[in-house]
């Protein structure tokens, strides 16, 4: 069990957190939310002990073990994997350095042999024994074959790595996992995994994550972090934001029969709790969702941006043809013989195995680059809006957000009252809409872009890993946002939801070829045995 006192925090400007007090118990993986800038990669470094608060305390049980997923990929360039893995139990992995040091001395002595013996029973204690194994087990799960599993870190891709620190924080069985956005860089095979593990693990799990399936997969509390202060919720992140979505209407429609609304309320309760997630978890959490009251459940105070795209005119029979498109990059192909055609009705999604392949596809589709061999030709009432994964280029001046917009607005919208209404609804209220667009954060400028977009009326949105950057509230607003879209859709992303309520049609791509999937959703693709083999062989190094 780990516990927070009185946490609170203080920069010289403002209080990140004020007087936390909560308990984490065994048994319950967390999802700790929270605004970008709220400070939840921060309060997991204060429950590590790697960042002392203002005043307050943490306490954990005597004997527990703390892990937590490190983002230092290049401090181990010079070890081997199976070795960093085991380092994930300090304890274990120093007993084991000292015990080898011990026996490869060429005088051993007596007392050398007292020590070797206390060492030989604490290392059996901490199940030393099976520790490589356990390491290798744990690599394999995330599909780090076992003939690499003594290699130097130096010679691993940086995806590798982090599957590897990844294998490190759940070495070992700790009593307290702390993951900061786990998923980030793996692949789907290895994300599948990990929530299966999560959902097997006894203790006690805390995590930061952006990936709203991943979630609401592993999650059984919320721990909503707003206005300095900690709140936990039961249940996982869709019932916490439609319950709070819920208590807030209440709250704000004053006219409205409170019973009907009570009523409405309690339905979801009963309904949220009947189809609780059918993992290992299901059985205590549905026993604890039927303990719910309206007590329980209070209005967020998240703001969510306004994201409403209109297409001008509609698709006419052609979208967009692909033809033989191969690309290399660095003296490596990573697309090769592409060939693809998009109806009007299309909402597609472009995954792989390297995030470079997605990228390049659609740098290629939109003219950024040109590929070592292919063409590209869009219908003729077809109009393209893009969203690229890299926007530098687009904010490489001072003008305010406001004078930026106002590059892209007819001659009817080029007025400041509709331009700052229009960014009011995107969260840039008040004087924030003369802040120059260079000094923007990564998820203001998506904001930003996604503005022009709206403005552009296009007919095709084009987007490269949209969710980056953006906080659950901007990515939920940007997905509801996107159903409603009646032009096409082209995109890459990893956000799970993302793809499985956008997605119509699925193309994997790879420096071996494609897999193309028509009228499926991600899900169904997902599970169909013969398109994973297929896939698999695709993305096989």
């Amino acid at each position: 069990m780990l516990t927070a006192v009185d946490v609170s925090l203080q920069f010289s400007d403002r209080k990140l957190f004020d007087d936390v007090t909560i308990k984490f118990t065994p048994g319950n993986c967390y999802g700790l939310i929270g605004a970008n800038g709220a400070g939840k990669s921060t309060f997991l470094k204060i429950l590590a002990g790697d960042i002392e608060p203002t005043t307050g305390h943490i306490s954990m049980e005597p004997n527990e073990r703390l892990s937590m997923l490190k983002q230092n990929h290049f401090d181990y360039e010079d070890q081997r994997m199976i070795d960093v893995v085991m380092m994930g139990n300090t304890h274990l992995y120093q007993i084991m350095q000292e015990k080898d040091a011990i026996y490869a001395k060429e005088d051993f002595s007596d007392e050398d042999g007292v020590r070797a013996a206390e060492l030989e029973g604490e290392f059996a204690e901490l199940g030393g024994w099976e520790a490589e194994s356990e390491a290798a087990q744990l690599l394999q799960g995330l599909k780090i074959l076992g003939g690499l599993h003594y290699e130097l870190m130096s010679t691993l891709t940086a995806g590798q790595k982090v599957k590897v620190l990844l294998a490190q924080a759940l070495f070992g069985k700790p009593d307290v996992l702390l993951l900061d956005e786990p998923t980030n860089g793996l692949d789907v095979t290895s994300i599948n995994w990990l929530e299966e593990f999560l959902i097997d693990f006894e203790n006690t799990v805390i995590v930061v994550s952006h990936d709203r399936h991943f979630l609401n997969k592993v999650c059984t509390r919320m721990a909503d972090l707003d206005f300095g202060k900690i709140k936990l919720y039961v249940g996982n992140y869709d019932f916490w934001l439609e319950s709070s979505q819920l208590a807030l209407k209440m709250k704000q429609d004053q006219n409205a029969k409170k019973e009907e609304q009570i009523k409405e309320l309690q339905e979801f309760i009963a309904r949220f709790s009947a189809n609780a997630s059918k993992s290992k978890q299901a059985t205590s959490r549905k026993k604890t969702l039927e303990k719910i009251t309206l007590e329980d459940i209070t209005p967020s105070s998240r703001r969510y941006p306004f994201i409403d795209f209109k297409p001008e005119r509609e698709i006419g029979n052609d979208l967009l043809q692909v033809e033989n498109i191969s690309v290399t990059i660095d003296g490596k192909k990573i697309l090769n013989n592409i060939s693809f055609t998009l109806r009007s009705e299309d909402k597609t999604a472009f995954i792989a195995d390297n995030n470079l392949a997605t990228t390049a596809l659609i740098r290629v589709i939109m003219g950024e680059i040109q590929p070592d061999t292919g063409s590209v030709r869009w219908g003729v009432t077809t109009s393209q809006s893009y969203l690229p994964k890299d926007n530098t280029k687009e904010f490489a001046s001072e003008l305010s957000i406001l004078d930026w917009l106002r590059q892209f607005a007819s001659k009817e919208e080029d007025d400041n009252t509709f331009l700052r209404g229009f960014l009011g609804r995107m969260l840039f209220s008040g004087d924030e809409v003369l802040k120059s667009v260079n000094v923007l954060s990564g998820g203001e400028k998506v904001r930003v872009m996604l503005s022009k977009m709206m403005l552009a009326k296009a007919n095709v949105l084009v987007l490269d890993d949209p969710t980056n950057h953006l906080d659950l509230e901007s990515i939920t607003a940007l997905n509801d946002g996107l159903k409603k879209f009646k032009g096409a859709l082209i995109f890459a992303s990893h956000d799970h939801e993302f793809i499985q309520t956008l997605a119509n049609r699925i193309i994997a791509v790879s420096g071996k070829g494609m897999v193309d999937r028509l009228d499926t959703t991600y899900d169904e693709f997902l599970e169909n045995k013969e398109i994973q083999s297929q896939v698999e062989k695709l993305f096989k190094e």
